[in-house]
């Protein structure tokens, strides 16, 4: 039986070291973390010192009062371990006590601040941005870059380098260096794409005047993103791009002499001469006509075309071919074909279409759109639209000569893709 004893006793030995190291282990991973999240590393640990010698003393009372217990406890004893025990609690309430309201408090303020949630990591510039307003623009991008140390692919950070380069260090190649290494870096979204590029292109065309370089920036975003929002809109400011030679002699206009206005003008009994004349629209359709041929994608200029042929040359039919390119044509937003819709059925009540035609046009809104608040506003619409029809109605009619000059109308036209 003696073996077996012993053997139980080793056993319970063993058990009881490894409870031993175990705690010991939980309680120093514990203070390692513990010691990690402190702001005041020195302060904490210098109050674990405090406390390991408030625990040797209220051990040393345990061991006081364990014999008192032994000898016969007497009321000096209990009274005095009391007291020892009491002032050890204040001892350790004193060391510890932002601790313990901050335990109290913590549930409350987690209400509001979150509590130990974590905070995902990002880049912060304020200290970047504040050295730019001092005018010390390398030693914000020097700050700059150790946040892209941490986070490469951060979309403001590379931005605000980029600005810093054109706009500050004069630094365009620069500039451009840094856009085209963000928009190589993958899990870019496609709005900050195209961003960066129409930024870059304005940065051409502010401080170098040069279109070509402009043009190839929007061409970017139309490569890049193509069959999207943004390649229509880039596609449409390439339209829209100034000649290198109007951009310059923007820079030295001549002086233009003014004739004198006229006087007493409130004495006149009619100012209607006075009135600026419009330009003459077949010139302005021919314009159109050889403009959307070189940029096909410029909706401003096709829509503009499109009332010209309805209320000047009276062709609606024209009008509603060029409007429904526009309509048709995909990866518009939806704000722009809810707007060409309206117009078409402006022209069609304009021109005497009929009920029938305008309706089926505000009905596209709503079959498009159901649940936003133009099909609403479509279907208002239809509700008055034998009053708005009755109303023009009403309005003497203008007479129109006939035109059959060649100005696009009959060749040589945008057509409708297919």
């Amino acid at each position: 039986m003696q073996p077996a004893v012993t053997s139980r006793s080793a056993l319970d030995i063993i058990l009881s070291l490894g409870s031993v190291v175990i705690v010991v282990g939980l309680v120093g991973w514990g203070m390692w973390v513990w010691l990690k999240k402190s702001d005041d590393p020195a302060r904490l640990i210098f109050k674990w010192v405090l406390t390991a010698v408030g625990l040797v003393a209220l051990i040393a009372v345990g061991i006081y009062i364990r014999n008192g217990i032994a000898r016969g406890l007497d009321y000096g004893v209990a009274f005095f371990g009391v007291g020892c025990v009491a002032a050890l609690g204040v001892y350790f309430a004193a060391i510890w006590r932002h601790e313990i309201a901050g335990l109290v408090a913590k549930p409350f303020g987690a209400l509001y601040d979150g509590g130990n949630a974590e905070l995902d990591p990002q880049a912060y510039y304020s200290i970047a941005q504040a050295k730019r307003k001092r005018g010390h623009y390398n030693e914000a991008i020097a700050e700059i870059r150790k946040q892209l140390q941490k986070f490469p692919t951060d979309y403001t950070g590379q931005l605000m380098m980029a600005e810093i380069q054109a706009e500050n260090l004069n630094d365009l190649p620069g500039a451009e260096l840094t856009i085209e290494r963000f928009c190589k870096q993958p899990g870019h979204a496609p709005r900050n794409i195209a961003f960066a590029l129409n930024t870059l292109a304005d940065w051409h065309l502010k401080y170098n005047i040069d279109r070509d370089a402009a043009q190839q920036d929007l061409q970017k975003i139309v490569e890049r993103l193509p069959n999207s929002e943004f390649a229509l809109l880039a596609q449409q400011r390439i339209g829209h791009l100034a000649s290198a030679e109007h951009m310059l002699s923007a820079h030295d206009r001549p002086r233009v002499h003014l004739s004198q206005g006229i006087q007493n003008i409130g004495l006149l009994q009619s100012s209607s001469h006075l009135t600026p004349t419009d330009g003459d629209p077949g010139k302005q359709a021919q314009q159109y006509v050889s403009h959307l041929a070189q940029h096909p994608q410029d909706t401003e200029a096709r829509e503009k075309l499109a009332v010209i042929y309805a209320d000047h040359f009276q062709r609606l039919d024209l009008a509603a071919d060029q409007l429904q390119q526009l309509i048709d044509q995909p990866n518009q937003p939806a704000k722009q074909v809810v707007h060409w819709l309206n117009l078409l059925a402006d022209l069609q009540i304009r021109h005497g279409a009929g009920f029938d035609a305008a309706s089926q046009t505000l009905s596209q809104i709503i079959e498009r759109y159901p649940n936003q608040a133009a099909a609403d506003i479509a279907r208002n619409r239809l509700d008055l639209l034998k009053l708005e029809l009755k109303a023009m109605e009403t309005k003497q009619p203008v007479k129109m000569g006939t035109y059959e000059q060649n100005i696009g109308l009959k060749h040589d036209f945008p057509h409708r893709r297919p």
